[in-house]
C-alpha cells in the first residue's frame, strides 16, 4: 500500500488525505531521488507552483499565478515561504540548498488563519529532519557534466538520555550554462555551502526543546541573463549601445553574453530557533517558536549589458535582520470541538542600497552631453522598519461522526516606517554649466523622502465544511479571506516628481473558494484528489501609470489592478504493482486582469493609455503536469536491489514581464529527468550508487524574463542537460 502521509496544515499533526483542504507534500527522499535541490526545482513536483528565479533577491514564487513584486524590498510576497515553522521575511531567504529534508508542504489559497504573516496566494512550508534518538550518518558524493558537484553529509544521534542532536553539511558548485563572448568564460554558475546544527531535548515525556542554527553563503556569476528582446521604442537598447560602438548579442537560446563588468552575487544568510512544546496531563499543547534570522545580499551587474563601459556596475545591496515569536495552544484532540489558538509578532529591519557606478561611456550611452554622467558614483540608502503583530485562532466542531465545520479568524495590526534617500553623486566632472548640472540632478541628484509610514489592520477570515461520503471519500468546501499588508516602495524613482506619498502602497486582499474531494481506493493502493477553485484579488499590488504635475506620465507601484485566478487541480498516487510507485499532479489555472488600467506598456513605453484588463496574468502558465515513477526491482542476489526514478515536467507557455509584451513572453517546455541506482545493504552499512540525467532531451527554457525602460527584455536560462553519478554511504 502507499504510505500515510502526514501534514501540519492545521497546526498539529493530522493524515494528509483526513485534511479538507488543498494540500501536496514531496517528501526529502523524493527530491533526493529526483535529484531536486533548489527552490525553482519544486515546480517540477508541485501542483499550481511557479518559480521564476533570476538570483536570489529576484526571484518570485506565485501560486495559482499569483505572486509578484520579487525584488522590491518594501512590499510582502504574495506566497509566505516558511522554513521549520518560522517565517522568512524575503523570498530570496529560500535560495538555499534543500539537503536534510524530511518534508515539503504546499498550501495553496490564502492562509492567515493560522500562519505567522499573511498571504494572499498560498504557503510553502519547508520542515528539516529532526535529529535522531539512535546514531545514524550518511556521507554522499555526486559529480557530473557542467562542472557540477555536490557534497552532503550528515550524522545524528543521542548525546545523552534526554538529550540527540543532528548536524547537516552541503557543498554544491556548478559551472554555470552561459557563455561570455567577451572572455570565452562560462557564467551563471558558482558556489554553494550550508550548515545545519540541531539539538533535540526531551527532559520529560511531555516536553521537548528543539534548537537549529543553520547558516548559507552563495558566490558566484548566478543572475546572468541572455538578451531575449527588443521592442521598437523611439530610443530604444539597440540605439544606445550604437551610440557607444557595440552590437548587443540578442540570440537567448544560444545561452551567449557579452559583458565586460563582473557579473554575479555574494550571499550570507543564517538563523537561530528555539521550539518548545509542552503537553499537559489533559492533553493540551503549549508550543512556543522564538526565531531569528538575517540576510546580507550583495549583486554585481554589468548595468549596460555590453562590452561597452557606460554602467560599470548596477544593482541593490541588502542587510536584513528579523526577529519572531509565536504562542500556541491545542487542544486535545477526540472531543466534540477541538482548537488552535495564538498570538504572533515580528520584527524586521531591513537597509538597502541602490548603487550605479558609471563608466567613460554614460554620456554617450544616455545621450546627454559630454561630461554630465560620465565616471558617476550613484549611492541610495533606503530603510524600513516592520513591526507586526497578530492573535489568531481555528476550531473545528465535528457535527457529526461524518461533517466537520472548522472557523478561523486571525486580526493583524501591521506598522511599517521608511525612509529612502539619495546621496549627491561623487566622481566625474566638475560643472559650471548650470544648464548641465540640470541635468545631472534630474538623472542622479540628491533627494530625501523625510519618514514614511504605513499602518494596517488586517483580517483573515475561514469557514470550512467537510463530509465523508465515505470512510474513503472526503469533500470539502470552504471560503477564505486574506490580505497581503500595504508596504512602502524601496526606490527614489517618481518621488522628485511625485513626492514621497507616492511610494506608499496599500493593502492587497483576496477572497477565495474551493470545491474539493480527496479519495482512497483499491485498498490504499489508489489516492485520488482533485478540487475545484476561483480567487478574487483587489487592489493586486503592481506597477502603473499617473499623471506628474507637469502633464508627463510616471512610474509607481499601487494598488493598481484586481485579478481573478479560477481554475482545477488534481494530485494523484497509485502503486499499482509491489515495487512500482507512479505519481501525477496537474492544474488548469485561468489568471487574468479583471481591471488593470493606466498599466505599463510594451517596451516600457511611457503612457497612461495601455490597459490589461481582461490579459492573463505574468508569470502564470495555463497548464502545468508533473508526473513521477518509481520501481524497486529486488536483484535475488546478496540483497542487492536496483531502482530506477523518472520525472516529466511540462508547462504551458506564460508572459514573463508584467506588461504581457511578446518580447518577454515564455515558451512552454517539457523536462525530462531520469536515474537508476543499486542498494547494497550490509548489516548496519548500506552503499548506494546511482547514475542520472537531469533535463535528459537537452530542452532550452527560461524561467524568468524581466524589461527595462529602453525596451530590453532579459531572461534567465534554465539548466541543459546535465549527466553524473552519485555515491552515498549511510550508517
Amino acid at each position: 500500500m502507499l504510505k500515510d502521509v502526514v501534514v501540519t496544515a492545521r497546526r498539529r499533526k493530522e493524515l494528509a488525505q483526513k485534511v479538507p483542504a488543498p494540500v501536496a507534500t514531496v517528501s526529502g527522499s523524493d527530491l533526493d531521488a529526483q535529484r531536486n535541490y533548489r527552490i525553482q526545482d519544486l515546480q517540477n513536483t508541485l501542483p499550481s507552483l511557479n518559480v521564476a528565479y533570476i538570483q536570489p533577491r529576484e526571484s518570485s514564487i506565485s501560486i495559482r499565478g499569483i505572486g509578484n513584486n520579487p525584488a522590491n524590498d518594501g512590499l510582502e510576497p504574495s506566497v509566505g515561504v516558511y522554513l521549520d515553522d518560522v517565517y522568512l521575511g524575503r523570498p530570496g531567504m529560500a535560495a538555499f540548498d534543500l539537503f536534510d529534508i524530511q518534508q515539503i508542504e504546499l498550501l495553496r489559497g490564502p492562509q492567515g488563519t493560522l500562519f505567522g504573516k499573511n498571504t494572499t496566494a498560498g504557503v510553502l512550508n519547508i520542515a528539516t529532519q529532526p535529529p535522531t534518538d539512535t546514531l545514524t550518518a550518511a556521507l554522499e558524493q555526486s559529480a557530473g557534466s557542467r562542472g557540477y558537484t555536490q557534497t552532503k553529509a550528515n550524522v545524528s544521534g543521542p548525546v545523552s538520555d534526554t538529550v540527540s542532536a543532528s548536524l547537516s553539511l552541503a557543498h554544491t558548485h556548478d559551472d554555470g550554462d552561459i557563455t561570455n563572448l567577451y572572455d570565452g568564460a562560462t557564467v551563471n554558475g558558482g558556489w554553494r555551502d550550508g550548515a545545519r546544527g540541531q539539538l533535540l531535548i526531551k527532559p520529560e515525556h511531555d516536553l521537548s526543546v528543539r534548537v537549529i542554527a543553520d547558516y548559507e553563503a552563495e558566490e558566484g556569476t548566478q543572475g546572468t541573463q541572455v538578451l531575449y528582446g527588443i521592442a521598437p521604442t523611439a530610443d530604444n537598447y539597440l540605439t544606445e549601445a550604437s551610440r557607444i560602438g557595440v552590437t548587443p548579442v540578442i540570440n537567448p537560446s544560444a545561452y551567449q553574453v557579452d559583458l565586460n563588468s563582473p557579473q554575479g552575487v555574494s550571499l550570507h544568510q543564517g538563523g537561530l530557533s528555539v521550539e518548545v512544546n509542552r503537553t499537559s496531563p489533559t492533553g493540551f499543547t503549549f508550543t512556543s517558536i522564538t526565531a531569528g534570522r538575517f540576510w546580507n545580499f550583495l549583486p554585481a551587474n554589468d548595468g549596460d549589458y555590453t562590452a561597452g563601459s557606460a554602467i560599470i556596475d548596477s544593482g541593490v545591496a541588502i542587510n536584513d535582520h528579523q526577529l519572531s515569536q509565536e504562542f500556541r495552544l491545542a487542544s486535545p484532540t477526540g472531543n466534540r470541538f477541538d482548537y488552535v489558538v495564538g498570538a504572533y509578532f515580528f520584527h524586521q529591519q531591513l537597509n538597502n542600497t541602490t548603487f550605479d557606478y558609471l563608466g567613460p561611456q554614460a554620456d554617450a550611452y544616455a545621450g546627454t552631453p559630454e561630461g554630465t554622467l560620465d565616471n558617476l558614483t550613484s549611492l541610495a540608502p533606503g530603510t524600513i522598519s516592520t513591526n507586526s503583530a497578530a492573535l489568531f485562532g481555528q476550531g473545528t466542531w465535528h457535527l457529526t461522526s461524518r461533517a466537520d465545520l472548522t472557523f478561523g479568524i486571525r486580526g493583524t495590526d501591521e506598522e511599517k516606517s521608511a525612509a529612502i534617500t539619495r546621496d549627491a553623486p561623487t566622481g566625474g566632472a566638475v560643472l559650471s554649466n548650470p544648464v548641465l548640472e540640470a541635468i545631472r540632478n534630474s538623472v542622479l541628484g540628491p533627494y530625501s523622502t523625510g519618514d514614511l509610514g504605513v499602518h494596517s489592520l488586517s483580517p483573515s477570515l475561514l469557514l470550512n465544511f467537510g463530509y465523508k461520503l465515505s470512510p474513503e471519500v472526503l469533500a470539502y468546501a470552504s471560503l477564505s479571506h486574506g490580505e497581503k499588508s500595504g508596504g512602502v516602495n524601496m526606490a527614489v524613482a517618481a518621488t522628485p516628481t511625485l513626492g514621497p506619498d507616492a511610494l506608499l502602497v496599500g493593502a492587497e486582499r483576496a477572497n477565495d473558494a474551493e470545491l474539493g474531494v480527496k479519495s482512497e481506493w483499491l485498498d490504499h493502493r489508489l489516492i485520488f484528489n482533485g478540487n475545484l477553485f476561483w480567487t478574487q484579488i483587489n487592489g493586486y499590488q503592481a506597477s502603473s501609470y499617473v499623471d506628474g504635475p507637469t502633464g508627463l506620465p510616471v512610474s509607481i507601484v499601487s494598488n493598481a489592478a484586481n485579478v481573478r485566478s479560477r481554475g482545477a487541480e488534481i494530485d494523484l498516487r497509485a502503486k499499482p504493482l509491489r515495487h512500482l510507485t507512479v505519481g501525477l499532479n496537474g492544474s488548469f489555472v485561468d489568471a487574468t486582469y479583471s481591471a488593470y488600467n493606466d498599466a505599463p506598456c510594451v517596451g516600457g513605453a511611457v503612457s497612461t493609455d495601455c490597459s490589461l484588463t481582461g490579459r492573463p496574468v505574468s508569470g502564470a502558465p495555463r497548464w502545468i503536469v508533473n508526473a513521477n515513477a518509481r520501481y524497486d526491482l529486488p536483484l535475488g542476489f546478496d540483497d542487492v536491489d536496483e531502482y530506477f526514478a523518472a520525472q516529466y515536467s511540462v508547462r504551458s507557455n506564460q508572459y514573463g514581464t508584467l506588461d504581457d509584451a511578446s518580447y518577454g513572453k515564455l515558451p512552454g517546455y517539457g523536462i525530462v529527468n531520469l536515474a537508476t541506482g543499486w542498494r547494497l545493504p550490509n548489516g548496519a552499512h548500506q552503499w548506494d550508487f546511482s547514475i542520472w540525467a537531469h533535463n535528459l532531451l537537452n530542452k532550452r527554457y527560461y524561467l524568468a524574463s524581466y524589461t527595462s525602460t529602453s525596451g530590453v527584455y532579459s531572461a534567465s536560462v534554465g539548466d541543459t542537460l546535465t549527466v553524473g553519478a552519485t555515491l552515498r554511504y549511510d550508517y
